[in-house]
């Protein structure tokens, strides 16, 4: 397979609340670790698995600026160096996306083929998989938007489905041709389809040349590709990333490309992908592909049960003991707990909303919150005080600041602390503490080798995140 000229474009958006309370907006399924005996995230999956691919170029990624240090971290750690990342200040869907990343990957005289893929898709069988992108560069060549449509192997009314012009062969090395995209259905023509060989689940993964879909926009959503060369022309360099004008692409439309130009244009195609592909769209999802004991129960952290079957039982501090149950997601977090029964699971998205109603954190965020600089554990509150773990990574340092409102204590239990305080520099050992005066500018930085571990006590009459003054800043969050 000759694959040098596609360029993979990763979409990273989505907040993933199906998942809760492991998922959740502040740090989403796509850079969580859910499969069992794996340490990489869904994200670093989805490059790994076309990595190998012989000549692939540097890949784009395209996700929001509230997650922009987290996936910097995960795209170092499994080693990609050469990439763009493009961050969108407001969540568009996937036709603006596509577009902006098609603009990027022409800016340099090229006109490559994209692998467009969601970052948070899971695919058990890769080989057919490359198999497939091998069909789909074929038909890409020849100037088609080709989509990949997989194998339904249940009347799903979550996703969209693909009707074919003929029946499927799933050993042809050919595309075929679109009759027709479908919406999410009801039931009764989700089981239609599946009993017919013609429909295909749309798996929101496809290719196509740069040149082609920035053509088939501008013939069906010219709004888009004008909105989106504003945004891209007046972006700023942030770091290491690409940041779009906020003005400028507020106005784009938020469309999919599906129905911007697939559902509309002449030169659809699909290719069939039977391969073990899921969205990991919930937690019954993630029990079907997961491992099981021998009474069907998939066990994930300190788990003990009896006379229970067909359960998914993850835990992610305590202990959590199951007896006599049947057919049940149970997952346990630092701050929340989900039990349910798997046929009423999709509710849980209904829970998260409620939660964010009102106004309560656990709805939105974790406990443990990542910085470009490490994170931060709020352990335990009370009125008027707040007690939080932080980590900071070696060379690292936090911003500059000061608070209105509160204190802090910082007391090292491993590692070395260089703090600064009003322009007064001092190091702090483990065992050691240093007291921050309300008002006092100061800085934390880890000089060491080693992670430095701190406990921070804070003390006054207002303890939230938004009572940070920042006067200097390595990663450009300065006020």
């Amino acid at each position: 397979m000759d694959t040098k000229h596609i360029v993979p474009v990763i979409l990273c958006g989505g907040t993933g609340t199906r998942l809760w309370p492991l998922s959740r907006e502040s740090y989403p399924k796509q850079y969580l670790s859910l499969i069992q005996n794996d340490s990489n995230t869904l994200l670093q999956k989805t490059f790994s698995r076309i990595s190998q691919i012989k000549s692939v170029q540097s890949p784009i990624f395209i996700c929001n600026e509230e997650h922009r240090f987290i996936i910097a971290e995960q795209i170092r750690q499994i080693g990609i160096k050469e990439k763009s990342i493009i961050l969108e200040p407001f969540g568009r869907n996937t036709a603006p996306a596509i577009a902006i990343a098609a603009l990027e990957a022409i800016s340099k005289g090229e006109d490559p083929n994209l692998l467009v893929l969601a970052a948070d898709h899971y695919i058990n069988n890769e080989f057919k998989f490359k198999d497939a992108i091998d069909t789909a560069l074929k038909a890409s060549e020849e100037g088609r938007l080709v989509t990949f449509g997989v194998l339904p192997t249940s009347p799903e009314t979550g996703y969209g489905y693909i009707q074919t012009d003929k029946s499927i062969d799933y050993n042809s090395s050919d595309a075929l041709d679109v009759s027709n995209f479908i919406e999410k259905p009801n039931k009764e023509n989700a089981k239609k389809f599946i009993s017919d060989d013609r429909f295909l689940w749309n798996s929101g993964i496809f290719m196509f040349k740069a040149s082609k879909v920035l053509e088939e926009l501008d013939k069906f959503a010219p709004e888009i590709i004008n909105y989106c060369k504003k945004a891209l022309a007046e972006n700023n360099i942030d770091l290491e990333f690409k940041r779009l004008d906020k003005k400028i692409f507020k106005e784009c439309p938020n469309i999919s490309i599906d129905v911007a130009i697939m559902e509309k244009t002449k030169v659809a195609a699909v290719v069939p992908l039977d391969s073990g592909w899921t969205d990991v769209g919930s937690w019954t999802s993630l029990w079907d592909i997961s491992q099981k004991d021998a009474d069907g129960n998939v066990n994930i952290g300190q788990i003990k049960c009896l006379d229970s079957k067909n359960n998914y039982f993850r835990s992610e501090n305590r202990l959590v003991v199951g007896i006599g149950l049947e057919d049940l997601i149970i997952v346990e977090t630092n701050d929340a707990v989900l039990v349910a029964k798997k046929d009423s699971i999709q509710k849980v998205k209904n829970i998260v909303q409620d939660l964010k109603k009102e106004g309560k954190s656990e709805g939105i965020k974790h406990r443990k919150m990542y910085r470009p600089w490490g994170n931060y554990d709020s352990v335990v509150e009370g009125y008027r005080w707040q007690v939080k773990r932080i980590e900071v990574k070696p060379g690292a340092s936090l911003s500059l600041q000061m608070h209105h409102h509160r204190t802090e204590h910082w007391i090292v239990v491993s590692g070395t602390a260089e703090v600064e305080i009003d322009k007064e520099k001092f190091i702090v050992w483990e065992n050691k503490s240093i007291y921050i005066p309300l008002g006092s500018s100061h800085r934390l930085s880890n000089p060491g080798k080693i992670p430095l571990i701190l406990i921070e006590v804070q003390s006054g009459a207002y303890l939230r995140e938004d009572d940070i003054v920042r006067f200097e800043d390595k990663y450009g969050r300065a006020n």
